[in-house]
């Protein structure tokens, strides 16, 4: 199978530049510079006239729900959203039912994506207060990195001991993602709010319960433990200023030991948005200021901010229901994940070469996934082809995950995504996910 995609502009390392990409199977085999695509016979001509071409996105921070919570959402409705939004790989957490803590559940998992998932996926093996003996057994060419809760999470996934965080810092060989939220201070601010506005405080008061200083506290200790022991830390979702107090910019090609993410969501929305969209946008941590929302959108550019992931975390609308108590935390995002981050490069928060970046070459370089995260040569064939000034609304019919809304539903955007291809083949085609592809799984170092 020959594929050309001709009459884009690419954008890939920092460049951007008007050519075509010749693809045979799952591999990209030429990238041609300048108006003039090689003369062959090809199966299929994508015209990417007008449109950017991207490395497709890789997320590398999902909740897919299965198995065991699919009633919200599973592997295939939600691989089917990422395929809608240009996302070609994500890695899916391990707080699901079983929980992955253990090397047969991790297996179930590849066992479902292998028949359901319609892009590439591996999933990260999670950490529990005694499970840090298995570490060793992971196939480190399988599986991105190790989840570590320090902070509330669901069943035994929260890790709260002392000695089992010294024992998961020193024992991994493998990155450690981390949220972190010292669940000491969020009960303690929990309770001081149901005692002055009853027992389920409205929404707003989200991120005065999952304070700065919870969220500060518990990213110190994870950076304390990583140097200490000499681990690879990454901070999932940083969403504080004062955070950010803790990461050094990047100075060179390598990435410093410790890195942290920050989600499209903490990017984009503030606390103000609560008033219109209350507990669509409720997640952990909590959405916080405009200070502190304008305080990531700068580290996207000096490195300390090294990866944009989603935190997709769908709930069906009845489960969102209620204030900070009740109300489900986690919101579906990686539909809309790239055309969102777009609308930032319109407003001069980041360059389009910086979004290619945060969103495709640093995930797969801080994780080492093999061959792909860049249009190269040899590359796996992950593309998306990307059109501006096409403006469009987001509703109801549209939205492919399982929960059946989006907190974007009514935007509108003036960025749409034309095509997603996975290895090489069209998985997303204006409007239509190609349910019938498979995608791989994701190889490492």
């Amino acid at each position: 199978m020959r594929i050309l995609i001709q009459g884009g502009t690419i954008v890939n390392e920092g460049q951007t530049f008007y050519g075509s990409i010749l693809i045979e199977d799952e591999k990209i085999i030429h990238i041609i510079k300048g108006t003039h695509a090689p003369e062959a016979s090809y199966d299929k001509v994508i015209d990417a006239s007008g449109c950017f071409v991207l490395p497709g996105i890789i997320d590398d921070h999902v909740h897919f729900r299965e198995p065991g919570l699919t009633e919200k959402a599973d592997i295939d409705t939600e691989s089917r959203a990422a395929a809608a939004g240009g996302v070609t790989t994500y890695f899916d957490m391990p707080n699901t039912v079983p929980q992955t803590t253990t090397l047969e559940a991790l297996e179930e998992k590849f066992a479902l994506a292998a028949e359901k998932s319609h892009v590439n996926y591996s999933f990260f093996f999670g950490a529990t207060n005694d499970n840090y003996p298995l570490f060793g057994e992971i196939d480190k060419r399988r599986v991105p990195g190790i989840k570590l809760f320090m902070g509330s999470s669901t069943g035994n996934m929260l890790v709260d001991r002392q000695e089992a965080l010294e024992q998961i810092f020193a024992t991994s060989a493998l990155p450690i993602m981390a949220h972190c939220e010292d669940t000491g201070i969020i009960n303690r601010r929990m309770a001081e709010a149901k005692a002055k506005y009853g027992d389920d405080p409205k929404v707003s008061h989200h991120p005065e319960i999952r304070s700065e200083e919870a969220c500060y506290e518990s990213t110190r200790l994870a950076v304390e433990l990583a140097k200490k022991h000499q681990a690879r830390l990454h901070v999932a979702h940083l969403t504080t200023a004062k955070e950010l107090e803790l990461f050094e910019p990047k100075r060179s090609a390598a990435f410093p030991r410790i890195t942290a993410e920050a989600t499209v969501s903490h990017l984009y929305f503030c606390d103000r948005d609560y008033h219109t969209l209350g507990t669509r946008i409720k997640c952990n941590p909590a959405i916080k200021t405009e200070h502190d929302r304008e305080a990531l959108r700068l580290a996207l550019n000096d490195g300390r901010i090294a990866v944009i992931g989603t935190d997709h975390a769908p709930h069906l609308l009845a489960q969102k229901e209620g204030g900070c108590a009740k109300a489900a935390s986690g919101m579906p995002m990686i539909q809309f994940s790239l055309v969102t981050m777009l609308e930032l490069v319109d407003q001069g928060v980041l360059t389009l070469e910086r979004l290619v970046e945060l969103m495709c070459h640093h995930p797969a370089q801080l994780f080492e996934v093999r061959n792909r995260g860049f249009l190269r040569e040899g590359y796996q064939a992950d593309i998306v082809i990307i059109r501006p000034n096409k403006g469009w609304t987001v509703t109801k019919d549209m939205i492919q995950s399982r929960c059946g809304w989006s907190p974007m539903e009514g935007h509108m955007y003036l960025w749409q995504v034309e095509y997603t291809l996975c290895n090489g083949h069209t998985v997303y085609q204006q409007g239509r996910v190609d349910a019938n592809y498979i995608g791989q799984p994701v190889v490492f170092r």
